[in-house]
């Protein structure tokens, strides 16, 4: 505890409110990220199936989900500009410096988010006025432009862990960018696809997770079943694959950021026949209180052999390291990130044994409640991850180039404490409007159900998917043209 008031001592005082803000708006916006990066690409998978099959049922689902992905774009286009804002009014020190080698990726993500929305707008336009298989095709580029936006922020973040592509001059400024360079990183390839798989991942298991929850309700229509199942098969696929990707990341972060590495699993003392500490934490003398001990297993995580070598805490000054608390919370949100992607290959081992077998869903509800847990369980590692990333780089925000105190805005603290206050009252306000939207949307859909399977009209999207909007039947026209009753406030 002494240690951290005299960490806190030697630094500006807005730096805590700063940090804080900027930890609170990234926490927040990296929750709607995969849906962001994925979702496109279920939808359009879900709207290709229905389209090949002619199956009315998977093309209710790709339009709803459509309508849902549009929602969930708006909102991000709030917390995305809160946080582009926060870049140069919290950290003005590395966006003067630094701007022009790494600001190229923050372009490339401005323009994938523009095109986004083109393409986005396009496709809930098309429904019911394009023709089938025109509308779908304008629809691939979608995915796409997710894949870009993640390309340009992830470029930016994996150069402020490894940054190259320029030269200090006698001021210490950079010089001679190189952006190829600054761009592909050594730490860029297995971040990028480690964080795309993660998002598919993610987004696959809450949607299918919805589905679940509909499933253990008892709604065990083909409706929820489809709904399910295309969304956590996707998930699933890519479960085993993100095991081998966290691995490679893993090891690249060895390999290229060794300190980094040591506060991810507490190594004090750079050694060979480094034991493996499942939680457990960090002392301010190298100890380590608590956690399971597995002897060897770090060294050999890291180089495949006992006697490879990892670097310590130790190998570098102090104040050029994490601090104690600082590396526990790396350790924690390693471990747990971890461990839940451990599980998850469990459940997606589960699901392939079982339609393996049977070439159908399991029927146990155990299976469908830990379907249901999956999504949240995934955006914790979302969260642990980004804490991982970010908080086991400090105290520098450009890799050993520029510290965090350095880059700090020299506005007050009380200031930037108001303007935290202030984004969190609107942040409150936001995701509670996306989830009451969400609600809405979702009792309207049911009642729109409910009602279509008490008059027996025809399946969903059976009357002209495509094409003008059909006129009302004379039957509803007179109710419409009356005002009131049931038809008046239908889903049309």
């Amino acid at each position: 505890m002494l240690s951290i008031a005299a960490h806190l001592a030697d630094t500006p005082p807005q730096l805590l409110p700063a940090r804080e803000q900027m930890a609170f708006t990234l926490a927040s916006h990296i929750l709607l990220v995969p849906f962001g990066v994925a979702l496109p690409f279920i939808t359009v998978l879900m709207h290709y199936r229905a389209l090949r099959r002619n199956d009315p049922v998977a093309l209710l689902l790709a339009r709803r989900w459509s309508a849902v992905m549009a929602v969930q774009f708006a909102i991000g286009i709030i917390t995305g500009t809160v946080l582009s804002l926060e870049f140069g009014l919290l950290w003005p020190g590395m966006m003067g410096r630094w701007g022009d080698v790494f600001g190229v990726g923050f372009g490339v993500e401005a323009w994938a988010f523009f095109l986004e929305a083109v393409l986005i707008a396009v496709y809930l336009y098309g429904w019911r006025r394009l023709k089938p298989w025109t509308h779908w095709w304008l629809a691939v580029p979608l995915p796409l432009t997710a894949a870009m936006g993640a390309f340009g922020i992830i470029a930016a973040n994996s150069w402020m862990n490894t940054p190259q592509g320029f030269t200090l001059d006698s001021q210490g400024n950079p010089v001679n960018v190189n952006v190829r360079q600054a761009i592909f990183t050594p730490m860029f390839g297995p971040q990028y696809w480690h964080f795309v798989v993660a998002m598919f991942m993610t987004a696959g298991y809450v949607v299918a997770g919805v589905y679940a929850v509909g499933w253990l309700r008892g709604r065990r229509d083909r409706y929820h079943k489809l709904g399910f199942t295309v969304p956590f098969t996707v998930a699933a696929i890519l479960t085993p694959v993100q095991f081998f990707l966290g691995d490679s990341a893993a090891r690249a972060v060895y390999n290229k950021q060794p300190v980094k590495f040591a506060g991810m699993e507490l190594v004090w003392d750079t050694s060979t026949h480094v034991p493996e500490y499942v939680f457990g934490r960090l002392n301010e003398d190298g100890t380590i209180s608590g956690g399971i001990k597995i002897p060897q297993l770090d060294s050999i995580l890291a180089g495949f052999k006992p006697s490879t070598q990892v670097t310590g805490l130790t190998s570098v000054p102090a104040s050029d390291r994490p601090t104690a608390v600082e590396a526990t919370i790396v350790h924690w949100a390693f471990d747990i990130m971890a461990t839940i992607g451990s599980v998850l290959i469990l459940l997606a081992l589960w699901y392939a044994w079982i339609w393996w077998r049977h070439r159908d869903l399991p029927i146990n509800r155990w299976f469908f409640s830990c379907a249901a847990l999956a999504g949240a369980a995934c955006l914790i590692t979302v969260e642990c991850g980004w804490i991982t990333t970010e908080v086991g780089r400090q105290p520098w925000i450009v890799y050993f180039n520029m510290r965090v105190s350095e880059a700090v805005t020299p506005t007050r603290s009380d200031g930037i404490w108001t303007m935290f206050g202030i984004v969190v009252v609107l942040y409150v306000a936001v995701f509670a409007s996306f989830l009451a939207v969400l609600l809405k949307m979702r009792t309207r859909w049911r009642i729109a159900d409910e009602g279509r399977a008490v008059r027996g009209t025809p399946a969903p999207e059976t009357d002209t998917p495509y094409g003008p909007r059909r006129e009302p039947l004379p039957d509803e026209a007179g109710v419409v043209s009356g005002g009131s009753g049931p038809a008046a406030g239908g889903d049309r």
